[in-house]
């Protein structure tokens, strides 16, 4: 029987109960075994549908179990420092929703503190551990395409529920934070590197005052860009294309990539726009979350990398600041190179 750690869950939140509970129960090296929430009856009963053995009537009941080994963070955004920074104080092991932080300079106080107690402390950004992102990273480099120059994005649903927290500002809510962050990480996976500064426009809700639409260009070393937008009042869509010299990958459901059929990745070489169309590659399918929760428990049991780490979040979120300073300069603003504890 394989090793499994034991994971504890902070809050009862919609991805947690719809999607990463019931991944990471299928996964080899993971065991769900609480849940909490600040309303007992709440975690009860979410646990109960879950078949998730224990469940806590506070976050501070769950961290001072022994039985358990980590801790999955999907709260909103503005507590992801304080509860993730309690976890790894606890001595437990922290995955931690995406953004970490609400700006890069407080991910080093968790740094430190992971540092100090020896923990594996991470962001949660799925898709980059899914195959067809692993896939087209290793066409990227094999120079099928010629030269990467060029990404391009799109991501988007429509939420304007007053108590959504998405739509709060105190709470990290708006568009970049929740989706935007997903091309900004996958542009820098896949170029290897960090932008160097950014040029971005952005419109804000009149009466959220969260941003909910954002366009903003990256630009890497050597010429090299990322453009995307994001909304969070348009349709739902999302598509992601790599542009080289030679030819261009283009991604049809690249961020929520669907746990029940195939992921496609479509490759094209210069043949002009009445070629003969693009290669098409299926990937097996898989949920992205399960193997997320298994490459992280394999990081705690073997003593290993965490997919994405502390550090990873930290250069992310300078690059999203770079975006919102850009969309509210009007002008071209230098990616902050964060400081390293």
């Amino acid at each position: 029987m394989a090793r499994k750690v034991r994971w504890g869950v902070l809050g009862a939140a919609k991805i947690a109960r719809e999607k990463v509970i019931p991944a990471m129960q299928l996964g080899e090296f993971c065991e769900v075994t609480g849940l909490a929430s600040r309303d007992a009856r709440k975690a009860g009963e979410a646990a109960s549908k879950l078949g998730i053995a224990k469940y806590y009537g506070s976050y501070e009941e769950l961290l001072a179990d022994t039985e358990i080994d980590a801790i999955y963070n999907p709260l909103p955004n503005d507590l992801h420092v304080p509860w993730t920074l309690k976890a790894i104080e606890a001595g437990k092991h922290v995955l931690c929703e995406k953004p970490v932080a609400l700006d890069w300079s407080s991910v080093r106080t968790l740094i430190a503190a992971r540092d100090r107690t020896g923990v594996k402390a991470g962001e949660a950004f799925m898709a980059r551990t899914h195959p067809q992102w692993l896939r087209a990273k290793a066409i990227a480099d094999s120079e099928e395409i010629g030269e990467a120059r060029l990404m391009s994005g799109f991501f988007s649903y429509f939420n304007r529920d007053p108590a959504n927290v998405r739509n709060h500002v105190a709470a990290g809510g708006g568009a970049l934070m929740d989706i935007g962050c997903y091309p900004i990480t996958l542009s820098r996976m896949i170029f290897g590197g960090e932008p160097i500064r950014v040029a971005a426009a952005i419109d804000r809700d009149p009466e959220f005052g969260v941003d909910r639409v954002t366009s903003a260009i990256l630009e890497f070393s050597g010429g090299r860009q990322s453009v995307f937008s994001c909304g969070m009042q348009i349709a739902a869509y999302q598509r992601m294309q790599i542009f080289g010299s030679q030819g261009r990958i283009e991604l049809e459901i690249p961020f929520n990539a669907p746990p029940d059929r195939p992921a496609r990745i479509l490759i094209d070489g210069v043949r002009g726009i009445g070629g003969a169309g693009p290669r098409v590659e299926e990937l097996p399918v898989c949920d992205q979350y399960t193997i997320q929760g298994d490459l992280f428990s394999r990081a705690i049991l073997d003593d290993g990398a965490v997919p994405v780490s502390l550090e990873d979040a930290m250069r992310n979120m300078a690059a999203i600041e770079a975006v919102f300073r850009a969309g509210a300069s009007g002008r071209w603003e230098e990616v902050i190179a964060p400081a390293f504890p």
